[in-house]
């Protein structure tokens, strides 16, 4: 890996993040467009990175999560989902899953209808304003926890989840950031542990790249996309995804 693609994906890593576009699934498709191999170091690498886009959840976020007992406790039960599924499918999804671009085109496109479908017929029950209870939190965790497919999105499916549950979008949303908090965490630091640390000096370099340039772009995706979701659904995205999607199912043919 160079220096430049450590770079750019950084800069994929924090810009889609935090919307519903699939992080994983992007950082795939353009490690593979890059002609870079799909290494166990390129796969740790998108994960380590990840800690970027935390560390700037956690400077935009600090007093939602930790000084609010209500946020605190329906992160920790949101995350109770993800962290089992994580744990017991962590060989097949690092070993298979990551590395099936197949996977990542379908669950692209699938999602991509989900949302579109999702803005225009259940509309009605995405303008309620329900407040986050422990329940609503668990359900929201294990929609949460599909996106161990690479490519459906994890604040995808947080987001329609906690939509379907009648919560608003803001809310919603915010509450994605929160849950990526813990969920992006502990992916990270199983994967170092199962890893034993063992990267060279120049790896470790290209990570902290990674990581610095995940930070400062997910700063500014989570910014832009608080504005964006307070005045525009969802739809767009949604085409987004199955464009994506198809594109990369023509560069596999």
């Amino acid at each position: 890996m160079t220096f430049l693609q450590a770079l750019i994906l950084g800069l994929v890593e924090g810009l889609t993040e935090f919307i519903p576009v699939s992080s994983t699934g992007h950082l795939l498709a353009v490690a593979k467009l890059m002609r870079l191999e799909l290494t166990p170091f390129v796969t740790s690498f998108t994960i380590y990175i990840q800690l970027g886009a935390i560390l700037a959840v956690l400077v935009l976020y600090f007093k939602k999560l930790l000084l609010n007992r209500h946020n605190f406790f329906n992160v920790v039960m949101a995350f109770i989902p993800t962290a089992i599924i994580g744990l017991v499918l962590y060989p097949f999804i690092k070993k298979i899953l990551l590395e099936s671009l197949l996977t990542v085109a379908v669950a692209l496109i699938v999602g991509g209808l989900a949302l579109i479908i999702f803005e225009y017929w259940f509309k009605k029950q995405a303008d309620k304003n329900k407040p986050l209870s422990l329940r609503r939190s668990f359900i929201v965790g294990i929609c949460q926890a599909l996106a161990v497919i690479p490519g459906v999105s994890r604040s995808g499916a947080t987001i329609i989840g906690g939509l379907l549950l009648g919560i608003n979008r803001q809310t919603i949303v915010e509450f994605s950031f929160l849950l990526a908090i813990p969920t992006m965490a502990a992916a990270t630091g199983l994967d170092l542990i199962k890893s034993d640390f063992n990267f060279s000096n120049n790896e470790w370099l290209m990570i902290a790249v990674g990581f610095m340039t995940a930070f400062g772009s997910a700063i500014l995706a989570v910014k832009w996309f608080i504005a964006f979701v307070s005045k525009r659904s969802f739809v767009g995205f949604g085409w987004y995804r199955i464009a994506a999607g198809l594109l990369i199912l023509l560069f596999l043919l």
